[in-house]
């Protein structure tokens, strides 16, 4: 009887709605400021599909859709304002589009980004005031990140490649932050071979590296649009890795700690919580999700013994864990609005809206 009041104290996944698809789900995002979502795949006969849909009465409403030639990957309104709610998406094709959801036929930016699949996008500057350009980053099969201002047509504003001599590693995740002002703003790329590396677009250099030794499926920062704080990436064979960002050492770097899924499995995509950063979920190969809250030190600072500051790390708590799937959660996305309910989708081919509970008592 303790047992079960104690699980009932914890916060509760529920799944509160679910859809089946005839096509293969990539991504879900919500649209900023509404009750709707998008979800985007790839159609049997290889052409691309957007799907919005609304929640009504407890079930998913189809409100419109559109196709394309080229299977979508990727998609992230990151970059637009929430006048716009423009959409950008990354296809097979290697085509960044920018649409607009009210006419999908007409683009509003659209250009050739990168030879082969975009792997993963995501935007930044579009949301906050005062923090710099509304930027979109890209990262390619080819292995290449660039980072485009859709108010500058043809070339990207920035472009990470391998250096020259070295083997070129496919790009799997890329996440954009410490946009605190109009001028500060870093990029992470994550790579099959498990290499992760920061880039100081205002200095345009390498700001810190590593190598987590499996391949980098997810990165995000607990916050886009704040001085760095911390750092999750997932990777192959069940690993997440935290970093906290507010301290750097010249030779240690920043201090991380590693979490591993007791099954193993691919851990596909980390999805801070908006209303508290210090929560975040993630989606698992064995269409798992689990959700997770930081718990900083006593003390973030400490002295290496030489007058140098070093940071030290926290712990990662499991505070729920739920099993939606028979296949890999594919992307999962907090609503910005209501606490706890998020969209999701699996390749099951099936759309789900979760429901968490008591995230108010963290």
């Amino acid at each position: 009887m303790e047992g079960g009041i104690e699980k009932l104290a914890k916060p509760q996944i529920i799944c509160h709605a679910e859809k089946s698809v005839n096509y293969s789900l990539f991504d879900g995002k919500w649209i900023p400021c509404s009750a709707k979502f998008i979800v985007l795949g790839s159609q049997p006969n290889g052409k691309g599909i957007i799907q919005i849909y609304e929640i009504c009465k407890g079930e998913l409403k189809l409100v419109n859709e559109f196709g394309k030639k080229s299977s979508f990957k990727c998609g992230t309104f990151g970059a637009s304002n929430l006048r716009d709610r423009h959409l950008a998406t990354g296809d097979f094709d290697g085509k960044l589009q920018v649409l607009d959801l009210e006419r999908f036929d007409k683009p509003v930016y659209s250009c050739d980004a990168h030879q082969g699949i975009i792997n993963t996008i995501d935007g930044i500057g579009g949301m906050a005031v005062g923090c710099g350009a509304p930027e979109i980053i890209t990262g390619g099969r080819d292995g290449s990140v660039k980072v485009w201002d859709v108010r500058q047509v043809g070339a990207p504003v920035a472009h990470m490649k391998a250096r020259e001599g070295e083997t070129t590693r496919e790009c799997w995740s890329v996440a954009a932050g410490n946009s605190y002002n109009s001028e500060e703003r870093v990029i992470v790329s994550g790579y099959d071979n498990g290499d992760i590396k920061m880039f100081d677009l205002k200095n345009m250099s390498i700001r810190w590296e590593c190598n987590v030794k499996n391949g980098v499926c997810g990165l995000e920062f607990d916050r886009k649009d704040i001085m760095m704080n911390k750092l999750v990436a997932t990777t192959l064979e069940g690993k997440i890795h935290v970093w906290d960002l507010r301290t750097q050492h010249e030779k240690k770097g920043f201090a991380g700690l590693i979490e591993k899924a007791n099954n193993r499995n691919t851990i596909w995509q980390v999805r801070h919580l908006p209303q508290n950063r210090e929560i975040f979920v993630t989606t698992g190969g064995g269409g798992t999700i689990s959700l997770w809250k930081y718990n900083y030190p006593t003390k973030r600072v400490s002295d290496d013994g030489d007058g140098n500051k070093v940071g030290v790390i926290g712990n990662l708590q499991l505070l729920q864990h739920a099993d939606l799937s028979s296949q890999p959660v594919s992307s999962l996305d907090w609503s910005p609005d209501k606490l706890g309910l998020a969209v999701c989708t699996s390749f099951d081919q099936c759309i789900r809206i979760i429901i968490t509970t008591k995230l108010n008592l963290y």
